[in-house]
Parts: structure tokens; C-alpha cells; sequence
């Protein structure tokens, strides 16, 4: 047996029509409460949580004008902007109806009813509150998502040169609607950046989609971006906006967009310019108002000049480049991470782990990271699980070694001062030149490695 839905609250000064009413609709409805004083009405709405709210336009004030209606109207939005109100006189003209739905009312129902009519009309109603209900429970995952995320960046930490430079783009970029191009490797926190520009933007109160094009195939690629109509292919059981339609209003954030074939490319860039979409199976162009921003992990820029991307589109989704360097050249962003994943996964696991050794710090140094802050990550996570002590030692971190930042030279001779320049060399090289990061790993001072870049002439 279908469950009955819909909680109802009937007010008006003639009983009768409350009789009525609950004798009708009591057989359709969760359940049906009906008062003939408005003044308890805020009371009833503290202890319950209606749906619908039939409301009598005129009381005893003025029996034909509907202010009085209007009036409590009011109040009752107050309570609950999500309530749907749906009024109830027997004086209705078109005049009343506009002004009653324009002062937040739904529908007008003119007294004596007929009784098909007032049940379509509580059906609309409560696919209506339903719908509010949802749209109000994503504005408040959205809000506490962006509550737990804005410290400043959330788990996007950096103290280095390159990630102060990031945050800055960032803040300068967010509040306008220019399109943004993510490059970085995998795992260095793409997704990261696209939200932080979507939280810090005046889009932050409307939605973010994410999607991962590298993992759309061709075939339901236009599905999932334009959407289709009922019936356009086998299993399109109904109508459904695609992610540029839902996004609408918001930020869409295409991931692994370097990703897609050339005529992907030529369809994406279409909607773009024209700002519409149209569904799969229908020829209705539908308005789109998206902030987007793409990311990739590939060479965007060599594929443009090798034909293997489409240059107009890559003018179209990069009015601003984001580079975002991979963790094994921002070391000195190690330690603070590492302390963060460690309050986190700590809390997550009930562990009382107190802190990171400057020796398992050093040790997380010299690792070269392929997975980057996303490996990072995981590594504190696992170690934390595992681990019996209040302390994190080398030894409790295992990683794998053919990743380590040890890879094997070939000397050719094995006099020292020889080996060092070599090592040295080659360090300088993985660092593209950058001092500070190379000394670390060589584990000496900037002024200890200019000595002997002097001593060598390197």
C-alpha cells in the first residue's frame, strides 16, 4: 500500500469548509490539521512541520478585500519561507489571484471548489515543497561543505613560493566569471583550486559540479553534458538536463579535459560560445550561465600546437592559467602538511598521536612523490592506522623504494670530489635549478651548496 504523503494545515473562519476539507483530503494526505483563528497558526507551525497551508483570504477585518489574508500570508513565510500557501476565497477574480501570487502564494482555490480540482492542486503543491526541500537541503550541504573547507584553502596548505603564488591568482580570479585552466600533475589538487575559486566567487551560494571527462565515454558524452529528452535513445526513460544545464547559475568544472576527441572538443567549444545547450533527441536550444573551469594533467599547450587540441577552445576555457607544481618541488610544503593530514586522520581514527619526527620529516623529503600531495596523503593515513605510538618515526613510514629520491648514478670514476659534483648535478637538475630545494635534499645549507657550486664552477 502507497504511503500517504503531504502535511496539511486548513485555516478558516467557516467550519464547514473545514469539515470539508479534512473529510476530503484525509483520505489522500499524511494528515490533515485545520484551526478557524489565524492567531494560531504561528503556534501550530512551532510544532509542526507543514507542507501546505490552505488559507482563508478574508476573516472578520474586511470579509471581501483579502488584506487580512495577505497579512498572515506574511507571517506564515516568515516561519517557513519553504511552506507552500495556497489560498482559499469565495470573492476570487484574476486581480486577487496575480496579487496573491506575487505576494508568495502558489495557487488560488475559489470556494465552492470542485473536489478533482483541490486534490491536482495539493498534488502540485507537495511535488513543489518536495522540491524546495531539496533545494534547500543543497544550499545547507553547500554551506557546511564551504564552512569545513574555508581554512583559508582547507587541505590546500603551502607555505612555499610557488603555493603563495597560487593563493594569489586565486583571490585575484575568484570574483570575476573569467574561465580558468588548472595544469598540474596528478594528485597535486586541481579540484582543490576549482572549488576554492568557486567558494570565493559570487557564484558560492549556487551549485559545483564536478566532472571527470576522462572517465565519459564517447558515446554518452553529449548525455551527460547536454542531456537528453524521453526517448531519444534506448534506456532515455525520461527527460534529463545534462551537467552544463544543472550547473547553470553555478561553476562547472570539467577535470581531464585534455582528454577529449577532437569532435568532443568541437561540441564543447559550440555550447560554450553560444552559452546553450541543446538536449540530446530535441532541436530547443536551452540558455545556459556557467563559470567554468577546466583542469589537466597533460601538455594542453604542445597538443594545441600538434593539432591534437582544438586552439579556439583552448583560448575559450584559459583566460587564466593555473600551474600548480608538483610536491617534490615544494618541499618545504611537506612539514605542514604532513601535520595537518596528521590532526585530521588522528581525530578520524581516535589515535593520540602527538607528532611527525624532524627525522620522519627528513625521510618524507627525500621521497620523490609521483602521486604527490594525494600520495602524501594516503601514506599518513595508512602510517596512522598502523601505528602503536604517540610519535611518528621513519620507520613507520613505508614507502616504496624504487620511488626514492636515490636513483642510482653511474660514476665514472669514484673520486669523491668527482661523485659530489656529479650528485650535485644531478640533484640541481630533478630541483630545474631551484637552490633552496636542492640543499635540502642534500641536506645542507644554501650557503654549504654555493661553496661548492663555486668550488665545482656549476
Amino acid at each position: 500500500m502507497k504511503r500517504k504523503e503531504g502535511r496539511v494545515l486548513a485555516v478558516d473562519d467557516n467550519i464547514d469548509i473545514l469539515t470539508a476539507i479534512r473529510l476530503l483530503l484525509k483520505q489522500h494526505v499524511e494528515f490533515i490539521h485545520t484551526t478557524s483563528n489565524p492567531e494560531y497558526v504561528p503556534g501550530m507551525m512551532n510544532k509542526e512541520n507543514y507542507d501546505i497551508i490552505l488559507l482563508d483570504m478574508n476573516f472578520t477585518k474586511d470579509v471581501i478585500s483579502g488584506q487580512e489574508g495577505f497579512e498572515w500570508l506574511k507571517k506564515i513565510l516568515e516561519i517557513d519561507p519553504d511552506v507552500v500557501v495556497i489560498f482559499i476565497t469565495a470573492y476570487g477574480d484574476v486581480e486577487k489571484a496575480v496579487k496573491a501570487v506575487k505576494a508568495g502564494a502558489v495557487d488560488f482555490i475559489i470556494k465552492p471548489w470542485q473536489n478533482e480540482k483541490l486534490l491536482t492542486t495539493i498534488s502540485s503543491a507537495l511535488r513543489l515543497r518536495k522540491s524546495r526541500d531539496e533545494a534547500t537541503q543543497q544550499r545547507l550541504k553547500q554551506q557546511d561543505l564551504s564552512a569545513t573547507l574555508d581554512q583559508p584553502f582547507h587541505e590546500f596548505i603551502g607555505n612555499s613560493d610557488e603555493m603563495k603564488e597560487v593563493f594569489n591568482i586565486i583571490q585575484k580570479v575568484a570574483l570575476t566569471d573569467a574561465s580558468v585552466l588548472i595544469l598540474g600533475e596528478n594528485g597535486t589538487g586541481k579540484e582543490l583550486v576549482a572549488r576554492a575559486l568557486h567558494r570565493n566567487s559570487s557564484r558560492a551560494d549556487d551549485v559545483f559540479i564536478s566532472v571527470d571527462l576522462g572517465a565519459i565515454s564517447e558515446t554518452l558524452f553529449e548525455s551527460e553534458l547536454f542531456g537528453h529528452v524521453k526517448g531519444a535513445f534506448t534506456d532515455a526513460k525520461q527527460d534529463r538536463p545534462g551537467r552544463l544545464e544543472i550547473a547553470s547559475g553555478g561553476t562547472l568544472f570539467l577535470d581531464e579535459i585534455g582528454n577529449l576527441s577532437l569532435p568532443l572538443q568541437a561540441k564543447l567549444l559550440t555550447a560554450i560560445e553560444k552559452r546553450e545547450v541543446i538536449r540530446v533527441g530535441s532541436n530547443k536550444p536551452r540558455s545556459i550561465d556557467v563559470r567554468l573551469i577546466c583542469a589537466t594533467n597533460m601538455p594542453i599547450h604542445k597538443m594545441a600546437k600538434e593539432n591534437r587540441f582544438r586552439q579556439d577552445l583552448l583560448y575559450r576555457v584559459n583566460t587564466v592559467e593555473i600551474q600548480l607544481p608538483p610536491l617534490r618541488e615544494r618541499l618545504e610544503d611537506i612539514k605542514p602538511l604532513a601535520e595537518h593530514f596528521l590532526e585530521s586522520f588522528s581525530k578520524k581514527y581516535k589515535k593520540n598521536i602527538k607528532g611527525v619526527s624532524a627525522e620522519a620529516i627528513k625521510k618524507l623529503e627525500q621521497y620523490s612523490w609521483p602521486g604527490n600531495v594525494r600520495e602524501l596523503q594516503h601514506a599518513l593515513e595508512r602510517t596512522i592506522i598502523m601505528s602503536d605510538s604517540d610519535f611518528l618515526r621513519p620507520n613507520d613510514f613505508i614507502l616504496s623504494s624504487q620511488e626514492l629520491n636515490t636513483e642510482e648514478i653511474e660514476f665514472n670514476n669514484f673520486n669523491l670530489e668527482d661523485v659530489e659534483q656529479q650528485i650535485i648535478r644531478k640533484v640541481l637538475s630533478r630541483h630545474k635549478g631551484n637552490i633552496t630545494q636542492a640543499a635540502r635534499e642534500l641536506g645542507l645549507t644554501r650557503t654549504s651548496l654555493y661553496r661548492r657550486l663555486e668550488k665545482y664552477g656549476l
